[in-house]
C-alpha cells in the first residue's frame, strides 16, 4: 500500500480527534472510579476511628479466657493506641489481654498498664466473702446472670474496690452497702457506673 500526503494527513487527523475524545472521557470515567476509591479511604478511615476500636477493644476484653469478677479490665483510645489499665489475679490474664487487642486491625501500638494484684490468702477470703455479701442480695443477684457479672470486686491489701456497671443509683448503693458489711475489710471504694437512662 502506497501512502501519500493526504493519507497521512487523514490518518494523523483520526488519531488526533481519538486522543481528543479520551481526553474528554476521562474525567467522566475518572468520576465513579475517584469517588469509589475514596470511598474506600473513607470505609478503611472509619474502621481506624476511636468509636471503631472502641467498640473491638471491649469486644476482644471481653472474650478473654479467665476474665472473671475479681478481675477489672480497663482501657482507653488515643488515636492507634490502646492503653490497657485494671487490676487482675493472674498474670496470664494480664498478657492474654495486651495480646487480643494488639491483632485488632487499627491498633498500632498497646501501652499495657494493667496491675497483677499480688497473691495473698487474706485478700483471697475476702473476695470470696464479698462476692457472697453483693451476688446473694436478691436485689443485685440478676447482675451475677450470664458468663461475665457486671459488678467486679477487686481486692488489694484488704482495700476493696467496686467497678463495673449498674442500672441504678440505689443498686450501686446497696452494692456499697453489702461490700462495707464483710469483716477485715480496711476500705470499700465504689466506682460502679450508673448506665440507666445513658
Amino acid at each position: 500500500m502506497r501512502w501519500n500526503l493526504v493519507s497521512i494527513e487523514r490518518m494523523t487527523m483520526r488519531i488526533t480527534k481519538a486522543v481528543l475524545f479520551m481526553l474528554l472521557l476521562q474525567p467522566i470515567l475518572g468520576g465513579p472510579l475517584a469517588s469509589a476509591k475514596q470511598e474506600a479511604q473513607t470505609h478503611r478511615g472509619a474502621r481506624n476511628n476511636d468509636d471503631y476500636l472502641k467498640k473491638e477493644v471491649r469486644h476482644e476484653l471481653m472474650m478473654v479466657p479467665w476474665y472473671s469478677v475479681f478481675d477489672i479490665l480497663q482501657y482507653s483510645v488515643s488515636g492507634n493506641d490502646v492503653i490497657l489499665t485494671g487490676a487482675v489475679v493472674n498474670p496470664t490474664l494480664k498478657t492474654d489481654a495486651e495480646n487480643a487487642v494488639k491483632h485488632i486491625e487499627g491498633v498500632e501500638k498497646v501501652i499495657d498498664q494493667v496491675e497483677v494484684l499480688p497473691p495473698s490468702p487474706m485478700d483471697d477470703q475476702i473476695r470470696r466473702a464479698e462476692y457472697r455479701a453483693i451476688y446473694s442480695q436478691g436485689t443485685l443477684s440478676r447482675y451475677g446472670l450470664g458468663s461475665l457479672q457486671s459488678i467486679h470486686i477487686i481486692v488489694k491489701g484488704g482495700h476493696v474496690t467496686l467497678e463495673g456497671t449498674v442500672d441504678t443509683e440505689a443498686d450501686k448503693n446497696a452494692a456499697g452497702i453489702y461490700a462495707n458489711g464483710v469483716p477485715d475489710v480496711f476500705s470499700v471504694t465504689n466506682n460502679l457506673v450508673v448506665t440507666a437512662g445513658k
